[in-house]
């Protein structure tokens, strides 16, 4: 068992060492080790945790939780796949939210000794607000989970005056707490904090089905930050440090990173978060055949264009993830570079659908760092590309973007590959990518179309090769 003062020796550790996890995952090379400082830091924390006073007399419901949430853990480990993970982070955050809340109504039902005055109303708005941030974080996550997995439809659901809903929720919360604060003093206050709860939910619920799935990768990032804000809001509750401190890292890098997103898709985050941006992807947009027809191209011949040109650009979205191709084009990658190919990636910020799910899958593949480039460094270098790959994208590299002031995605930047010599596009058919809007670099007279299944495509190319 721990005293109180090696316990807290430990979560500084942790801490820091959750600090050094935050500045490794910012960059590729040192991902890994990054990774290997959260490991160690949570398991620190976990086990200063279990070997703490306040633990000690309840071994047998911990060691089950443990038992439970492990074997739940190591099962999704082992079985999902590379294109699943966005909607298992989402789903991940939802857990947070519902500890949070679970934390949240303990806590209170067993508040009664040790606070009065000033500090229970501190006490109480710390239990308010964590069952507020954490119920509209669960029920969110789940409905970007059934999203994400395809269970619920991307498109948008744009109710009438959807904001002035959205406002009368919010000023119900807020009235609501009043009463909880006011009820809690007098030894009751359970009725306005299920009201709350319910009105959370809702806000949650309405707010993610009320984005659009082009928006979806910052809506995981988003989500991603408010489970760090239900995390810290839980450390006050408990009076724990560590809680409060890795919740505010996780809620606070999160929000950036959503920042971050949006300026590179040109968008204002309270826009997001209003949602109604988007359509349901995998139907063809209407009228998209009026705009020409296709160039279709066989693998031979692609393979023909890779090696007879000197600059390849090759750009990946979620139909590489799906074909899971990602090894298949490392090699193509190793084959044109044995012929003095220059080969780089291009990465739009929101290729795929959550944060860097295209970078994980080329780190995955063990494409070198040194190839794989931002969007804002390589769209310059266009014109001076003889072929560029476009493998399973859509909206990143659609010109309407930046011509079709009525698109929905106006305004957002693209990786411009239609200013090159060639563009290859690989796709299974003419669908619309996951913002619903037909692509006019699909009918340009230097694209050609590549159908197929990416993997089964490019395994042609890399035989022909």
């Amino acid at each position: 068992m721990m005293n109180e003062g090696m316990v807290n020796v430990s979560y500084i550790i942790a801490t820091i060492l959750f600090i050094l996890a935050l500045g490794g995952l910012s960059n590729q090379e040192t991902a890994r080790r990054g990774n290997w400082y959260g490991i160690v830091g949570m398991t620190i924390a976990l086990l200063a945790t279990v070997f703490s006073e306040d633990v000690y007399a309840n071994y047998d419901k911990l060691i089950v939780a443990l038992l439970i949430g492990g074997t739940v853990g190591v099962i999704l480990a082992r079985r999902v796949q590379m294109t699943q993970m966005p909607e298992l982070v989402a789903i991940l955050h939802s857990l947070v939210g519902l500890a949070a809340v679970a934390v949240g109504y303990a806590n209170f039902m067993g508040h009664g000794s040790g606070f009065s005055g000033i500090e229970l109303t501190i006490h109480d708005i710390e239990t308010y607000v964590g069952i507020l941030i954490g119920a509209v974080t669960f029920s969110g996550s789940v409905i970007a989970f059934g999203k994400l997995s395809g269970r619920i439809s991307g498109k948008p659901l744009t109710l009438p005056a959807r904001h002035w809903l959205n406002l009368g929720l919010l000023i119900g919360a807020i009235w609501f707490g009043r009463e909880f604060v006011l009820q809690s003093a007098a030894g009751s206050g359970m009725e306005p904090l299920i009201i709350m709860t319910v009105i959370a939910l809702l806000f949650g619920m309405h707010m993610v089905l009320a984005i659009g799935g082009a928006d979806m990768p910052v809506v995981v990032s988003m989500l991603n930050s408010y489970s760090g804000w239900a995390a810290s809001a839980t450390g006050f509750m408990l009076g724990n440090d560590l809680l409060i401190v890795t919740g505010a890292l996780v809620g606070s890098s999160g929000a950036i990173l959503s920042y971050i997103m949006c300026r590179a898709m040109n968008r204002k985050f309270l826009a997001v978060i209003a949602g109604g941006f988007g359509t349901g992807g995998g139907v063809a947009a209407s009228g998209g055949e009026d705009q020409g027809e296709v160039v279709p191209i066989s693998a031979e011949e692609t393979a023909a264009l890779l090696a007879d040109a000197k600059e390849v650009m090759i750009i990946p979205g979620y139909g590489m993830a799906v074909a899971q191709a990602q090894h298949t084009v490392f090699e193509i990658t190793k084959a044109l570079r044995a012929k003095k190919v220059n080969v780089r990636f291009g990465i739009h910020p929101v290729a795929g659908r959550m944060p860097g799910h295209m970078n994980v899958l080329l780190a995955e593949a063990k494409v070198p760092y040194d190839i794989v480039f931002e969007m804002d460094e390589i769209n310059e270098d266009f014109p001076d590309v003889d072929v560029s790959v476009v493998i399973g994208a859509n909206d990143i590299v659609n010109p309407s973007a930046l011509t079709d002031p009525n698109s929905p995605i106006a305004g957002m930047p693209v990786l411009e590959c239609w200013k090159g010599h060639t563009s290859i596009v690989l796709k299974r058919s003419m669908a619309t990518g996951y913002a619903g809007v037909q692509n006019p670099l699909f009918f340009l007279d230097n694209t050609r179309m590549l159908f197929g299944d990416a993997k089964e495509t490019l395994d042609e190319v890399l035989k022909a090769l």
